[in-house]
């Protein structure tokens, strides 16, 4: 055979071949696996623009509400199931007393929409497997194993389509202390959880992921939770399950796929890459009602929350724990309606912004939001000092800037090469968190200088809510309630600060700082390592200044200052503050 013709039909053979690989190539179960940047940003572009969302999380755990054999349990009162190791039969009998009469899905909803919250997401089925719908699944439901007897789930959907809430659904798909089966983190304990995962996951969690997008209407999210024991054969039997609701969102928990979104959990990052992300927490201690749990967030630490997570382009889905009754607790619903009520005045200011470009000034946050005209910077301002200065690194002309509450108050604005100074007028418009709308003409243009720079005395502060977490603190975050870096409890997550340094000279570092135990740690700035040894305070919430060592930053420009801990000497540490301040006669 002519060599040619050889090559010819060797070439005919893989093409064919390839063809055949391709057609016979198995479909990815994952609905989304073929869609395009542009399709995902378009199924996205509600929740991007909602920002503020309800969490719900209800079950048999609100009738024992922390207790158990007449004793407090510690721990949250969701997990009081596991914490215990009780007989299932002990929580069976929980079930029997779960009467809630005084439930009104409409009060919830008028609640959530009052709070200016855009969506709900409620927990359809726990870690304790118990179902708050109508399953053919399980007879381990509201309908079959509760004197109330009807599903609560079909009347809140009805509610969120009455008043155009969106409406999401959270579903424990691995943890599950109750079914045969089901995972536990902790191990089995009772008898009764004895089964083959994969039964499970067919016969209890497939079964009712379909009936909760076939049943209800639309559901615009599926929250799933605790990948633990996840394998892949059981998350592609769950994510194929999405199909059922074209254009719904998922997060990052089921297992083997990363979905849509983040959702860093009681905690706020220190920023984001761009990814779609929502951080859930609680507006007390507890996501389930606890009779005890009275500590609850004030409505300045939660709309502080909201602004943060806002600004580095994230949702803020706000947990409350119904008792058994079916009442979401009083202080809940007045910390919920004076979120309300500063959202009527700024929510402008929250929907459909993106993250900031800025990084997070010390007197506040920022949000933005393009026009046709450019871009509009929201300034809010934690910290309003009469006769101070708000500064931003732009170099755009200012078309308007003033209070956007009254837009009649203007405010002065100068212009340097360094960027834009706004000055703050009369005293604060609002006693949580004042909002400047200032106005840009065309895109946001940066002029390069940090937000974060050097003060007319000489000092720098960086402040805890303006530091930069490495990624391995998983549970580290800004406590906006004292103001501080909390949940710093890995040995190998370090902090750190940008700022610009307009004079060189000697520099006395400071922290403010509270401590679990005598701790140690080092700070690096500018290639000078300074060793720290710290003292135990009352307590981790009880601040005191240290003075912990000198540095001598000889050249004017960005510095870096990270803090690291000393592995084998670390304690938990709350950090609010770390300071530069100039050592007289040594700054130029």
């Amino acid at each position: 055979m002519n060599k040619y013709l050889l090559i010819t039909c060797l070439l005919l053979a893989l093409t064919r071949s390839s063809i055949v690989c391709a057609v016979n190539a198995p479909e990815s179960p994952d609905p989304y696996a073929n869609e395009t940047p542009e399709q995902r940003d378009e199924r996205l572009a509600w929740f991007n623009d909602a920002r503020f969302g309800m969490f719900i999380h209800w079950g048999v755990y609100a009738v024992p509400a922390g207790k158990y054999k007449g004793q407090e349990i510690p721990s949250d009162s969701c997990f009081i199931t596991e914490k215990t190791r009780m007989p299932l039969a002990d929580y069976h009998a929980f079930a029997a007393q779960f009467n809630p009469t005084q439930y009104d899905p409409d009060a919830w909803v008028r609640l959530a929409k009052d709070a200016g919250m855009k969506y709900i997401v409620i927990t359809t089925k726990h870690h304790d497997g118990f179902a708050l719908f109508d399953t053919k699944a399980s007879e381990w439901d509201m309908v079959d194993a509760t004197p109330y007897g009807k599903d609560v789930i079909a009347p809140l959907a009805e509610a969120c389509r009455k008043y155009g809430m969106k409406l999401g659904f959270y579903y424990s798909q691995c943890e599950d202390w109750v079914n045969p089966g089901g995972g536990a983190r902790g191990g089995k304990w009772d008898p009764l959880q004895e089964g083959e995962f994969m039964d499970y996951i067919n016969h209890i969690a497939v079964p009712q992921v379909r009936e909760l997008l076939t049943n209800y209407g639309d559901v615009s999210v599926l929250w799933w939770d605790t990948p633990t024991k996840m394998t892949q054969e059981a998350s592609d039997a769950l994510i194929q399950q999405l199909k059922l609701q074209p254009g719904i969102i998922h997060n990052n928990r089921l297992g083997f796929y990363g979905g849509d979104l983040r959702t860093p959990e009681q905690h706020i990052p220190s920023a984001e890459d761009g990814h779609a992300w929502e951080a859930c927490m609680t507006i007390r201690r507890t996501w389930g009602f606890k009779l005890s749990d009275t500590d609850f967030k004030s409505t300045q630490t939660l709309i502080h929350n909201l602004v943060d997570i806002a600004s580095k382009g994230g949702n803020y889905l706000l947990n409350v724990g119904p008792d058994a009754e079916g009442l979401i607790p009083a202080t809940s619903q007045e910390r919920l309606r004076g979120i309300g009520e500063w959202m009527k005045r700024n929510g402008e200011s929250i929907y459909g912004t993106q993250a900031s470009s800025f990084g997070r000034p010390g007197w506040g946050r920022l949000t933005r939001k393009p026009t046709p005209e450019g871009t509009i910077l929201y300034l809010h301002v934690f910290d309003w000092q009469q006769g101070g200065q708000l500064f931003i690194p732009v170099s755009n002309e200012v078309l308007s800037c003033a209070l956007l509450n009254d837009r009649s108050q203007s405010l002065e604005v100068e212009h340097d090469v360094d960027g834009l100074t706004v000055t703050m007028r009369g005293p604060a418009p609002d006693p949580i968190s004042s909002v400047v709308e200032l106005r840009l003409k065309g895109e946001q243009a940066l002029t390069g200088e940090n937000i974060m720079r050097q003060q007319e005395d000489g000092s720098v502060l960086l402040a805890a809510e303006q530091a930069s977490f490495d990624g391995r603190g998983q549970r580290m975050g800004i406590d906006h309630k004292h103001r501080s870096i909390h949940g710093w409890r890995n040995q190998k997550a370090g902090v750190s600060w940008t700022f610009t340094l307009k004079q060189a000279g000697a520099y006395r570092i400071e922290l403010d700082a509270g401590t679990d135990g005598a701790t140690a740690c080092s700070i690096l700035v500018d290639g000078q390592k300074v060793p720290v040894e710290l003292p135990k305070t009352k307590s981790s919430y009880h601040f005191e200044n240290f003075v912990v060592g000198e540095v001598n930053l000889q050249q004017p420009g960005e510095i870096t200052l990270r803090i690291d801990p000393v592995e084998g000497k670390w304690k938990k540490v709350n950090l609010r503050s770390a300071r530069l301040s100039p050592v007289r006669g040594t700054v130029d």
